[in-house]
């Protein structure tokens, strides 16, 4: 009886220590693996704290009060087509399929940053009529964005010309065939405009055969007052 009293006395007691071994190397892998979990968490809100902020179109620094933010660029060659974005709505682009040859433009409420319209006009084998028929119409107080795509500059005329720089632009009088050209002005500015940038197609510059490269442009557009 002793004999199996102490033999059971020693099973227990390797039992025991085998448990306690077994809880001590477990609890070290819990250790490690919550270790783990609170360094990867701690990585991650780093990295959401180091990641820079993102402004409205994408542009580089946020507008001040009372403006609106807007990015656009001209199309490349006749490849791809303009895009328009002001507040972080996308106006035109190729993905809504609301671009096309000529000159593109594109118009906002000066005081709600709220878009208005959208068309194209082609100034290679179309009409200016209708493109001066729909300057004359844009209302006072209208944001008015253009970019070309392809060409431009075929069809306008001296009248399409004078009445675009109404808005402020003054590339308008230099547009030439296929130069890349973006604008954003307004009907009923006072002064030339700042957010214009223009590239004349010139064979031994160009970036594509035949075409300018494409021409971009950021900016925060004053909210017109009362």
């Amino acid at each position: 009886f002793r004999i199996g009293a102490a033999k059971l006395v020693v099973v227990v007691a390797i039992f025991l220590f085998t448990f306690y071994v077994i809880s001590q190397v477990f609890e070290i892998k819990m250790d490690a693996n919550l270790g783990h979990i609170f360094a990867r968490s701690a990585l991650d809100a780093a990295a959401r704290s180091t990641k820079p902020p993102r402004y409205k179109c994408g542009i580089s620094k946020a507008c001040p009060e009372k403006h609106f933010a807007f990015k656009m660029a001209s199309g490349a060659a006749n490849v791809v087509g303009p895009k328009i974005c002001v507040e972080d709505n996308v106006l035109m682009s190729g993905v809504k399929n609301n671009v096309g040859r000529g000159i593109n433009v594109a118009l906002v409420n000066g005081k709600t940053g709220e878009p208005l319209d959208t068309k194209f006009f082609d100034m290679w084998g179309g009409d200016v009529a209708p493109f001066i028929e729909f300057l004359k119409s844009i209302q006072d107080g209208t944001i008015v964005l253009m970019g070309t795509y392809d060409d431009g500059a075929t069809k306008l005329n001296e009248e399409a010309r004078k009445l675009i720089s109404e808005l402020g632009s003054t590339s308008i009088t230099n547009l030439g065939f296929r130069d890349n050209w973006v604008f954003c002005g307004g009907k009923g500015i006072k002064t030339k405009s700042p957010f214009e940038q223009h590239i004349k197609n010139n064979k031994d510059t160009n970036k594509y055969e035949g075409w300018p490269e494409v021409v971009e442009m950021e900016g925060c557009i004053p909210q017109k007052q009362d």
